[in-house]
Order: structure tokens, then C-alpha cells, then sequence
């Protein structure tokens, strides 16, 4: 593996146009007719850059792609947790009837129910999903909503501390205190600056570059508390995402840890405790996991076949009418 330059010197704000560089283009008959830009960093879990694509220093909100941090943090309680329990503390899930029952589970089990959920009420993330309860004259959930499980795990780990549960969203409660501290030390950096996630859960800003780092450690399993969570990861992929879609696909058929975010966002984790972080600047999902896959295949970190097969599944082909007329493809011209 190669050491790139990582960006250092282009200052600590905000990701922007002149920061980032052409990840993936969408072609057709020939021309490019899209362009995704934004950063990309391949991170090991000691922090050494393995390339860098972009501005890797500029600052980012990770959105959801901490989960697993955050999961750890909540390890860290004391609380626990069955597999499927745990993965979907870690997931942005897809909404699916399996899904939610497992968050009632959860819930119930602590006695509680879906009222004690302080995420908002919301669809299914999953296009099918999200039809199914409109076919049922349902409407939108705080069990649909893709952050529940992290919630019904927050509220698991407040009861672990002893803390008020009611408050569990407050950035001074003692298990926000300790997920920012967690976030911390796993990604080597102090917090950047902090604001609210769609969820309502506070968010904490960092780079990409010590993202991918702490994501690295994660998947390496460094801790018992970040190899209990590889190992629920691995027993209940559909739990993170869904069955079909690109993070349960990607853990299932490469033995990674792959976490999307809200507005571009895709962190990817190798056992061996490697890590790609990538930003995509207008926000789109599109090229995220094309471009993580890309980088991890360049450095020989997971196997070339098996990401053409994931990709296959998850990326959607350029039509004319009923002819495949172009495609995505990566360049990463950084």
C-alpha cells in the first residue's frame, strides 16, 4: 500500500469545491452527462494514510456513519444486548416488518414502547417498506423511522448508567457525554463542532480522515466491545440495512463493516483493520459505495470479484429505453 498525501495544510473548514475532486462520472453513449466530486480517505487503525483522494482534513458531518462509534459508547455502559438487537443500534434500517420488531422487542423488553422513542416519526427508508404501509392505510412511524434502533439502544444505555432516560437526547446526559468522549479517542481527534442529526441526536463533526481511522479500529475488533460488535454485525447483516441493499450486501459477501450517511456519506472496514471514509459534495448516494469499493479493491483490501458482484446488485445501469446505453464508473482523479 502506498502513502498519498493526505491534504494537511488546506485548513479545517467545510468541504468544498476546490477540496474535493472528480470521484465518478455517470456516462452515457459515450458522453459524461453527471459528475460526482467530493474526498476520499483509506485510513489504517494506528491513523497512517494510505491514499487520499480530495481534502481529507476538511470538515464533515459524519451523519450516520458513526453509529458504530456510538455503539461502542453504548457497549461501554454495560448494556446488553442480542445480536439483532445490537446491529440495530448500529443500522440505518430499511423500515422492514423484521425490523420493527425487533425495536418493539427492545422496547418492550425494557418496558417501554414506541412513545419513549425520541426520533421522529417517519417512513420506511425502504421504497417497499415504505409501499406496504401505505397499501395498509399506515403512515409514518417512529419504529419506521431508520434511527430507532439507536434510539431504543440510547434509552438500554441510559438505564445501564442509571441516568434519566427522559433526557437521553440532552448533549450534557452522561451517555452523550460518553459518545462524544468515545468519538474522541477512536478517531484521534477532538471534536470539530457539534449540531443535531435528523434524528435529534446530537452530531458531532470530525474529517474524514479521522473517521476512517476510527471506523479502522472498529473493524479490526480492538476491543472486546468492537469485536462483540463485528461478530453481531457478521450473525445479522440484514439487521443494518435490509436484504439486497448496499451495506447488508457488502457485509455479507465481503466480511466488512459498511455504514451509509445522510448526504453522501459511506464508511467501509476491513478485518484487517483498514478503512475507507468517503464524502460525496452534493450530497448524493449514488457513487459512494462504487467509490469506497474502488479504493479497497486498488489496495488489494477486499477481493476484486466479489465488489463487482456487490456493485452489480446495487448500482443501477443507464437506460435508453430498454438498453443498457452507458454506465457509473469511478475515476478518482484526485
Amino acid at each position: 500500500m502506498s502513502a498519498r498525501s493526505d491534504g494537511a495544510g488546506r485548513g479545517h473548514g467545510a468541504l468544498t469545491a476546490a477540496g474535493s475532486v472528480e470521484l465518478a462520472v455517470i456516462e452515457r453513449s459515450g458522453l459524461v452527462e453527471s459528475r460526482h466530486l467530493g474526498a476520499a480517505a483509506l485510513v489504517d487503525a494506528e491513523g497512517r494514510v494510505l491514499r487520499a483522494v480530495g481534502d481529507i482534513r476538511a470538515t464533515v458531518y459524519p451523519r450516520s456513519t458513526l453509529k458504530p462509534l456510538q455503539s461502542i459508547a453504548v457497549l461501554g455502559t454495560g448494556a446488553r444486548f442480542a445480536d439483532d438487537e445490537l446491529v440495530l443500534a448500529t443500522a440505518s434500517h430499511c423500515g422492514s416488518p423484521a425490523h420493527v420488531a425487533v425495536i418493539e422487542r427492545m422496547l418492550a423488553a425494557d418496558g417501554r414502547d414506541a412513545s419513549a422513542l425520541q426520533c421522529p416519526a417517519q417512513w420506511p427508508l425502504g421504497a417497499g417498506a415504505r409501499a406496504d404501509r401505505r397499501a395498509a392505510g399506515l403512515g409514518p412511524s417512529r419504529t419506521t423511522m431508520n434511527c430507532s434502533g439507536k434510539h431504543a439502544g440510547f434509552l438500554r444505555a441510559s438505564d445501564a448508567l442509571g441516568a434519566d432516560a427522559a433526557t437521553y437526547l440532552d448533549p450534557a446526559h452522561p451517555l452523550q457525554q460518553r459518545i462524544r468522549s468515545t468519538i474522541e479517542e477512536w478517531t484521534g481527534e477532538p471534536v470539530r463542532l457539534s449540531s443535531i442529526d435528523g434524528c435529534a441526536a446530537p452530531l458531532h463533526a470530525t474529517s474524514l480522515a479521522a473517521l476512517a481511522r476510527g471506523i479502522a479500529r472498529v473493524s479490526a475488533g480492538s476491543t472486546p466491545d468492537a469485536a462483540r460488535l463485528m461478530r453481531a454485525i457478521a450473525a445479522e447483516p440484514w439487521a443494518i440495512d435490509g436484504p439486497g441493499r448496499a451495506n447488508t450486501l457488502a457485509i455479507e459477501r465481503l466480511g466488512v463493516l459498511a455504514k451509509i450517511g445522510a448526504e453522501g456519506l459511506v464508511v467501509i472496514g476491513t478485518r484487517s483493520g483498514v478503512a475507507v471514509a468517503v464524502k460525496v459534495l452534493d450530497g448524493s448516494m449514488r457513487a459512494t459505495t462504487p467509490v469506497a469499493l474502488a479504493l479497497l479493491v486498488d489496495e488489494g483490501l477486499v477481493d476484486a470479484d466479489a465488489a463487482a458482484e456487490v456493485l452489480a446488485a446495487i448500482v443501477e445501469p443507464v437506460l435508453g429505453g430498454d438498453e443498457v446505453v452507458g454506465a457509473l464508473r469511478v475515476t478518482l482523479d484526485g
